[in-house]
């Protein structure tokens, strides 16, 4: 008990100087996160990068976040429930990770980006920062992107300056984590075309001329489909369960985690539980009754999402 209520002044205390940030303190935390994803590279704790991919041994635990767009109750109780702060700074093996698609939608989006990367700067070993259709590159920007209005609501006259901070921070994102053997994570779905994982590693780099950064931020798994077909969207595609198979199949992992998709439980799988969506927020503009995060021991042998159940955390 009392090491949950340590964690939880923890978390409180990082959400209040989230709300408390100033333009240039925003801006600082910001430019040296940039700097710091920029420099990652071959070994970074137990994390293997190369370009934009990240390769984990399925050793450890790993919280795994999906999308929260701004609302920071959401991802407070995240934090204070999972127990993050406090088992990290106890030297336990955890790594935290997040899907994408962190401002947007929701009021408080600056003060989300403030508190994910204060974790980043803080734990840079155990902190996995996803790119998400929202952290887009500027031909491929979600529709409502309203981010340069909440920044300028939140900073002033100083939102301009600190929106294109954050540009900059999103070419440093990562498009794919790999779980040898267990897991991979996408924020949309697997890039159809691609035929290796160099082609996700350098998927920002290969665009426009190629479509594969545009699918993994923008995919969606479909029942009932055979390969894929166009996405109401307006972007990516959708793409059904033999799509899934071939490229489990070619990664040798059993299951795809991924986020992009609201749910009105928190979570939902398709293609016979090898797709695990989590959506990590509730309220406007989304209305879904629950929101979800996983907590799981990757060394635990999975089969399918229904394995996964008793760690998919629902508040």
């Amino acid at each position: 008990m009392t090491a949950r209520l340590g964690n939880g002044r923890k978390v409180l205390a990082l959400a209040k100087a989230a709300l408390d940030a100033d333009t240039d303190g925003f801006v600082a935390l910001v430019e040296e996160v940039t700097c710091m994803l920029e420099k990652e590279a071959a070994q970074v704790g137990k994390m293997l990068v190369e370009g934009k991919l990240v390769t984990l041994a399925p050793e450890g635990e790993a919280i795994i976040v999906g999308d929260v767009h701004g609302d920071l109750e959401s991802l407070v109780h995240i934090l204070k429930d999972s127990g993050f702060l406090q088992n990290i700074q106890s030297h336990k093996d955890v790594m935290l990770i997040f899907l994408g698609d962190y401002g947007d939608r929701g009021l408080y989006s600056a003060d989300v980006y403030y508190m994910v990367l204060q974790l980043k700067k803080w734990f840079p070993e155990n902190v996995i920062l996803m790119r998400g259709n929202h952290e887009g590159p500027e031909d491929l920007l979600a529709s409502p992107h309203d981010l340069p209005f909440q920044f300028r609501h939140r900073f002033g006259q100083n939102g301009e300056s600190t929106y294109n901070s954050i540009r900059l921070l999103f070419n440093q994102l990562y498009n794919t984590v790999l779980v040898k053997e267990r897991y991979i994570l996408i924020h949309g779905g697997f890039p159809t075309k691609a035929r290796s994982l160099d082609d996700l590693a350098y998927a920002h780099k290969k665009h426009p001329k190629e479509t594969f950064l545009e699918e993994i931020l923008w995919n969606d798994p479909e029942e009932g489909i055979a390969e894929t077909c166009a996405s109401p969207r307006g972007a990516g595609k959708l793409f059904g369960h033999d799509v899934t198979a071939r490229f489990l199949g070619m990664f040798q992992v059993n299951m795809l985690i991924r986020g992009h998709e609201p749910s009105m439980e928190g979570f939902k799988l398709n293609h016979s539980g090898r797709v695990l969506t989590l959506f990590s927020r509730k309220g406007a503009p989304y209305y879904n009754e629950q929101a979800a995060y996983l907590k799981i021991d990757l060394a635990r042998k999975v089969k399918s999402a229904d394995d996964l159940a008793p760690w998919i955390r629902k508040f």
